[in-house]
């Protein structure tokens, strides 16, 4: 039992799911990712039964074809749908406080970046993230953890990047850790340390590049705090050249690229990460001819944030033609205090078929096996194959799987199942 009034239980058993309506995204041999035309297609046993036995998927299949089974937990999921949890690729779930003053300021006419330019954005959240201990920064951020779980989430990465100093840097990749030692989650951290320049190197870029490459990355690899490097390659914040620097210097520290690129330009972001082979580059919002081209001779993931554009009234990622140009795309909740205040990847998903024109099919795969590939977890997570973790969603009682995205203000999951351990 944990605080917060969350529950974890079960853990260590074995769990019998029968009479399931349809049991999405089942591959006995996974993909580490599907592609193009591939994102139509989400295999699926109807009537269906799930084993989970110490917190990973054991067996599955027809309820006609079911054996004799003991299980210490059997649940009933009559009229329901089961699915592998949402794999959550790119989150700021970490900080400190919100940023409600500056909703309010865009919807009086402010920019995102006209904001930033007054001392708010990164930089107001960097400042109230320096103030505050680790012990209270753990404390708010792990009842967004609860509830984000709660809502389906089995897998998660986090960055830093709202502390701008070594130590701020280093507080918010140790609470993201002790997050995921501390629940049934994968949680995957990623360095941000050049997420926006302080204060007091507005005028001196590179002087701040020093530091991020000469004493936070060493840092963040002396400790093993961080699995990935990131940085915000726009126009105002760090250019091309200065991406080129620091993945070329993340290189010996193996941490691998996985990088904000084309959120409000268009820059060359795109053709660094797939020159630096990175896992993933995430936004889009902006894509150019170039920048799919770029994409199609590369085995990087290109992630869109829905909630952000949603958010920020700004133009969707192009999903629809990135995915009809034979690429894959993965989805994810930008979930941060500034431009995606919300971790919900059902809404996420919904928000890509109503504003992306993705299909539900596509949207569940981006979701679950393509999330699972942005975050290097492919060989366990984002479907239902055995061996995987046992990490799943039982919704409600639901006509079909396109009702998920179709009821977009509705909380449609009963139960959820993470390492093997019921939610509650």
């Amino acid at each position: 039992m944990t605080d917060n009034n969350l529950f974890y239980i079960f853990g260590s058993m074995k769990i019998l799911i029968k009479n399931i309506q349809q049991l999405l995204q089942v591959r006995d041999t996974a993909p580490t990712r599907v592609v193009g035309s591939e994102m139509k297609s989400l295999p699926r046993i109807d009537n269906a039964w799930l084993l989970l036995e110490d917190g990973f998927i054991a067996d599955y299949g027809t309820m006609e074809s079911m054996p004799h089974i003991q299980a210490e937990k059997v649940i009933d999921a009559s009229g329901k749908l089961v699915l592998p949890t949402w794999c959550d690729s790119h989150t700021h779930l970490v900080y400190s406080g919100n940023r409600e003053q500056e909703f309010v300021d865009r919807i009086n006419g402010l920019s995102y970046q006209e904001i930033a330019e007054r001392g708010g954005g990164i930089i107001n959240s960097a400042k109230k993230l320096q103030q505050t201990s680790e012990e209270d920064l753990y404390d708010q951020s792990v009842i967004r953890l609860k509830e984000v779980m709660q809502l389906g989430t089995g897998a998660i990465e986090i960055k830093s990047g709202y502390g701008l100093t070594t130590e701020a840097e280093l507080k918010m990749l140790r609470v993201a850790q002790k997050l995921g030692n501390d629940h049934p989650i994968e949680v995957k951290t990623t360095f941000l340390g050049a997420h926006a320049l302080p204060l007091e190197y507005k005028n001196d870029k590179d002087a701040y590049l020093d530091l991020i490459i000469n004493e936070m990355m060493p840092k963040v690899h002396e400790v093993q705090l961080a699995s990935f490097v990131d940085i915000f390659c726009e126009d105002g914040y760090f250019s091309v050249e200065d991406t080129n620097r620091l993945l070329n210097a993340a290189k010996s520290y193996g941490l691998k690229p996985k990088i904000h690129v084309n959120q409000f330009n268009a820059i060359g972001g795109v053709q660094i990460g797939v020159e630096h082979k990175a896992l993933s580059v995430d936004h889009l919002e902006v894509m150019r001819p170039e920048d799919i081209e770029a994409l199609q001779h590369s085995n990087t993931m290109p992630v869109a944030l829905p909630s952000c554009s949603y958010f920020l009234s700004i133009p969707y990622t192009p999903g629809r033609e990135i995915i009809d140009a034979g690429l894959p795309l993965a989805l994810a909740t930008d979930y941060n205090p500034g431009s995606s205040p919300s971790g919900n990847m059902n809404f996420v998903v919904s928000t890509a078929c109503i504003k992306m024109k993705l299909s539900p099919e596509e949207a569940i795969n981006a979701a679950t096996i393509n999330g699972a590939y942005a975050m290097d977890i492919s060989d366990t997570h984002g479907s239902i194959t055995k061996g995987k973790v046992a990490s799943v969603i039982i919704t409600k009682e639901v006509p079909s799987y396109g009702y998920l995205p179709y009821a977009f203000g509705s909380q449609l999951i009963d139960q959820v199942i993470i390492q093997g351990e019921l939610i509650k």
